[in-house]
């Protein structure tokens, strides 16, 4: 799992998975959460704007196979 470092103390969920690779873009990203294949820290999240800190967990079920990266 990768650690993906961010500037500020906080990063939106919609955000950090364009950041981390997890989605290609915010259209992508929007599609995965609405979809449910999104877990922060084992739970699935459905909110865009969920705001995320430094050690936070993000999980991203794609057809490519279950992605992950820690927020840092």
């Amino acid at each position: 799992m990768d650690t993906v470092p961010i500037s500020d103390d906080v990063i939106r969920l919609g955000q950090f998975l364009k950041l981390a690779n997890l989605a290609e873009s915010g259209a992508d990203a929007r599609t995965l959460i609405e979809n449910g294949d999104v877990q922060v820290n084992g739970e699935v999240e459905q909110r865009r704007g969920r705001q995320l800190h430094r050690g936070d967990r993000v999980e991203v079920d794609s057809p490519a196979g279950s992605l992950a990266a820690e927020v840092g």
